[in-house]
């Protein structure tokens, strides 16, 4: 995806942390092991410090920052997502105690206050923003090229995540936050199924809509396991999406379609839809792919929505399955002696997809490397020698913690000792390209924002789960993963 386009704390008193829901513990994921706790806790401080260096005096953290020289320098530009980050992280610190409860408050009321201000349109917000002064973004940053007004679902998705962690933490919060989520409706972005004509009528959601003219994108985002999701998730719990929905969500393309490799699989009828349950084989092991086989598609959503635990049996699995894909790849397909690959920062300068091809539907879909090495249905694997210039981005060990926490330790470990790739100060860089030694200059607000989150989750799990455990999510939701049978 473009990201123009699509981009894709204790206290006391009223400004506690409301740990109800909030400190839930998750059965699906345990704290790490003991001995490296208190490394988590210094990676979840430098980390959490980034974010701060990142929110403006407004409120709003920026999409990123540059740590080359003595201080950072902050991008202009926000995005709904960065937002979402930003609130998540500032409750997750005052979870950890990294924060008291009264400046968590502070800083979640100024943020709130200026999401209220931001220009909206249907209920939802813009992509981007000046984080400086809350105004709607006409021209990019240091290229002067036009920004078209676009409502994107799956980065609205993201900053109502936020919000509704914001809302669980702060009581006083709530009713403001409520009037806020009241008019995003996201049955704006849904078309609905049709029969007659499936490919006009998919009963999925679409990617967004410009507001200059009103069009909508060309795509709907049709593949289950990516992150787009949450919007999916998000509509089905308050109600403004059918249940339905998820079932029209695609496991893999229909055999039929060209795809990254022909899957194997059945047609079952699930909540009254047909359902083709799809895999695809990597190395041996059956896996719902995702569309570009990047780690953050995959494995972002249960950062907040308990999937491995409602559904140990599909999503559990395939999650687990998915981190191990990408762990051999690294390792041992394209022999890098590190892995982890998701959209990240380009070393050199510039944003790029990254991932494992053979783990995504989409044929060229994300490449591990700059040089976009890709892997095609029936065709052998390159040689190793082909991968070179392999980009590592570190958020993609974060976001395997769960799954394969001491691989994980490992990796980043390994990609502080042998690249200098942890910032003493403000945490992990963006990216590494482990055939150059290069090391991303920046630190983008998303990739912080899900390292912050799985910290969280590891050092105390369900601390961030509140808001996707009950209501709607326990009533619609749940039902739904608990039902799922990927067929793996």
């Amino acid at each position: 995806m473009d990201r123009r386009t699509f981009v894709t704390a204790a206290g006391t008193g009223a400004a506690a942390l409301s740990l109800g829901a909030l400190g839930a513990p998750s059965a699906a994921a345990a704290p790490g092991p003991r001995p490296d706790r208190e490394q988590l806790l210094v990676w979840f401080r430098d980390t959490y410090r980034s974010i701060e260096a990142m929110t403006t005096s407004l409120g709003l953290t920026a999409d990123k920052i540059d740590v080359t020289g003595s201080r950072p320098v902050v991008s202009r530009q926000t995005s709904p997502t960065n937002i979402g980050c930003g609130l998540w992280s500032t409750v997750a610190a005052a979870g950890l105690g990294v924060i008291g409860g009264a400046a968590m408050l502070r800083s979640l009321e100024r943020t709130v206050s200026a999401v209220e201000r931001l220009e909206r349109h249907h209920g939802f917000w813009l992509n981007w923003y000046d984080a400086h002064d809350g105004s709607v973004l006409t021209e990019w940053p240091g290229t002067g090229d036009p920004v078209r007004p676009f409502l994107s679902s799956v980065d609205n998705a993201w900053l109502v995540t936020g919000l509704r962690i914001a809302a669980e933490a702060a009581p006083s919060l709530r009713p403001r936050i409520a009037r806020i989520l009241a008019t995003a409706d996201w049955s704006y972005y849904y078309t609905p199924y049709d029969p007659a004509d499936p490919v006009a009528g998919p009963g999925q959601l679409r990617g967004g809509f410009w507001t200059d003219t009103g069009e909508p994108t060309g795509h709907h985002y049709g593949a289950l396991n990516t992150e787009p999701r949450m919007a999916s998730y998000l509509g089905i719990a308050d109600g403004s999406l059918p249940p339905e929905h998820y079932w029209h969500m695609l496991r893999t393309m229909l055999p039929e379609h060209g795809q990254e490799q022909h899957p194997q699989g059945a047609y079952v009828v699930t909540g009254g839809v047909r359902v083709w349950q799809g895999h695809y084989t990597h190395r041996g092991r059956k896996v719902v792919p995702t569309w570009g086989g990047s780690m953050f598609e995959a494995l972002m959503v249960p950062l907040f929505v308990p999937e491995p635990e409602w559904s140990p049996r599909s999503w559990g699995l395939n999650h687990q399955r998915y981190v191990r894909g990408q762990i051999e790849h690294g390792l041992l397909e394209a022999r890098y002696g590190y892995w982890g690959f998701s959209p990240a920062n380009v070393p050199e300068g510039g944003y790029q997809e990254y991932g494992v091809d053979a783990l995504g539907m989409q044929i060229d879909g994300y490449a591990s490397n700059t040089d976009r090495t890709y892997t095609t249905d029936g065709a052998p694997l390159p040689d190793p020698s082909a991968f070179t210039n392999g980009v590592v981005t570190p958020h993609a060990s974060f976001l395997a913690l769960p799954y394969a926490h001491r691989e994980a330790m490992d990796n980043l470990r390994a990609l502080d000792r042998d690249f200098g790739a942890y910032h003493q100060g403000y945490g992990f860089r963006d990216s590494v390209n482990v055939g150059t030694g290069r090391v991303s200059d920046f630190m983008l607000a998303l990739d912080q924002g899900m390292i912050a989150a799985a910290l969280a989750q590891a050092l105390r799990p369900g601390l961030l789960q509140g808001p996707f455990r009950a209501g709607g999510f326990r009533s619609r939701v749940r039902p739904l993963l608990a039902a799922e049978r990927f067929g793996i």
